[in-house]
């Protein structure tokens, strides 16, 4: 806005001045205002916190005109190398079907003995599915005394009419394949031949939620003594009401936990007083309670390119700090594929913090007011960006959260949250089984039906850090 002199200011007449002053700062604040929704218009998953699939895939740039896929026709490419299901040995085998020609395909002679080595091929087929139905038949009988006794069902058969492996499957129809209750109920009776309702998907959703409590509870006890966790939170509905998946994962488990507030009180109850491992996270400062905090060079990198966006006076502090985060991430990167040993990555990465402590002084002078808060509070926890080279253990980024949080995003998208506590408990108790189970290399539907087994038995659940 053009200053005005002041000559001309004291020409104007009292009355005027007073509209030009509450049009000026009507201005003044439009601009910002501008300005902020401006820069909520330019968020991607590049330059923010948005998850990958919160950008619809047509809204992707278009590969560079020299990108190495540019111009390729969709699938395999010529010269890749080609996968096939390999066979199963002969023992799996179910029938096996002899061919042998019967005549020479050329002169017609008779053929006649056996090839050592024959051709293999093998066909996959599903079974018809028909349901095994055990009818327990309780004989009531009556004694000498009149009194009628009635006999009992077996420790380990459920009081219901659904056995282990069915409440397990449509356990995890929903939790694993983010099915809803009405299609799990069509599924059953349409595919599975089995009379199910969505009311009776309630009750085998609840049993599948009881058996597996204990192995929840098991991770939950074990958090507080880890060494490293990364932590991290997305948004829900429970009902009516606003809530927050909240996941902390480690090299061997992973905890999920859905609550009605992001406060730093969750932090503090899911890793609990005797906590004194290092923690991975974002800025967020529901974690400030914790020193040892690694913060995340992908959010940081993120962070970067919003501020070379935004242009104008950020722009210049934008790229110096995204040049420092590549470099650091070609160390990293090297480190990981053996091209460099860890020592020789501490040692090139310890050179980046000199010229990262300038860049961040020069940035708090910045006119950029988003530029200078970055700057200031990066500068204030500096000796948080480093964790990562003093402990095995960690990482200089939060993915391994953030993957773990993926399937529990697109859940959420497909259901918009639970109905109720009971609803959550559900789905913290199965995200955290199934998620573990894909960190340890366990098949999930097994281990959840011999959760549900003990569960009928009541008999103590299966472990998943046995072994860890």
């Amino acid at each position: 806005m053009t200053r005005m002199s002041p000559e001309l200011w004291e020409r104007i007449p009292p009355e005027a001045q007073v509209i030009f002053l509450e049009m000026a700062q009507t201005i003044k604040r439009l601009e910002a205002r501008v300005a902020e929704l401006e820069r909520r218009a330019g968020m991607t998953p590049q330059n923010s916190s948005l998850p990958p699939s919160s950008q619809h895939p047509h809204a992707r740039p278009a590969p560079k005109p020299n990108s190495s896929g540019q111009g390729r026709k969709p699938g395999g490419q010529p010269g890749h190398t080609k996968h096939e299901r390999a066979l199963v040995s002969p023992e799996r085998v179910h029938k096996t079907v002899i061919l042998k020609p019967d005549a020479c395909r050329r002169c017609g002679t008779r053929l006649r003995g056996s090839d050592p080595d024959p051709l293999r091929h093998q066909v996959w087929e599903l079974p018809e599915i028909q349901p095994t139905i055990t009818e327990y038949q309780r004989h009531r009988l009556t004694c000498a005394c009149g009194t009628t006794t009635c006999a009992s069902l077996p420790r380990d058969v459920p009081t219901g009419q659904s056995g282990p492996r069915l409440v397990a499957l449509v356990t995890l129809l929903m939790a694993h394949f983010r099915q809803s209750k009405r299609r799990v109920s069509l599924f059953c009776e349409s595919v599975l031949n089995t009379p199910c309702s969505p009311g009776l998907v309630v009750k085998l959703q609840h049993i599948g939620a009881q058996a597996v409590a204990p192995c929840y509870d098991e991770l939950a006890a074990a958090l507080p003594q880890a060494e490293a966790v990364n932590l991290d939170e997305t948004g829900t509905k429970q009902g009516p009401h606003k809530g927050w998946i909240w996941v902390a994962a480690t090299a061997a488990y992973t905890l999920f936990a859905i609550r009605l507030t992001r406060s730093a009180q969750v932090a503090r109850e899911l890793l609990g007083a005797a906590f004194r491992g290092v923690i991975t996270t974002d800025r967020y400062g529901g974690y400030n309670d914790y020193r040892r905090r690694q913060v995340c060079w992908a959010h940081l990198l993120r962070d970067f390119q919003a501020l070379i966006d935004a242009g104008g006076a950020g722009k210049r502090i934008g790229l110096r700090l995204r040049e420092v985060a590549r470099e650091l991430f070609g160390h990293w990167q090297r480190v990981r594929d053996g091209t460099i040993t860890r020592e020789t990555m501490r040692r090139h990465i310890h050179r980046l913090k000199y010229p990262l402590w300038e860049i961040l002084e020069d940035g708090q002078r910045c006119r950029h007011a988003p530029t200078a808060a970055l700057c200031r509070d990066l500068f204030e926890r500096f000796d948080q960006l480093w964790l990562f080279l003093e402990h095995s253990d960690v990482e200089p980024t939060n993915n391994a959260a953030e993957r773990a949080l993926r399937h529990a995003v697109i859940w959420r998208k497909l259901s918009f949250g639970t109905k109720s506590a009971g609803g959550s408990r559900f789905v913290e108790r199965l995200l955290s089984v199934i998620e573990t189970c894909r960190q340890q290399d366990r098949a999930v539907l097994p281990f959840v039906t011999q959760a549900i087994e003990r569960h009928f038995a009541q008999r103590n659940a299966p472990s998943l850090l046995r072994g860890v």
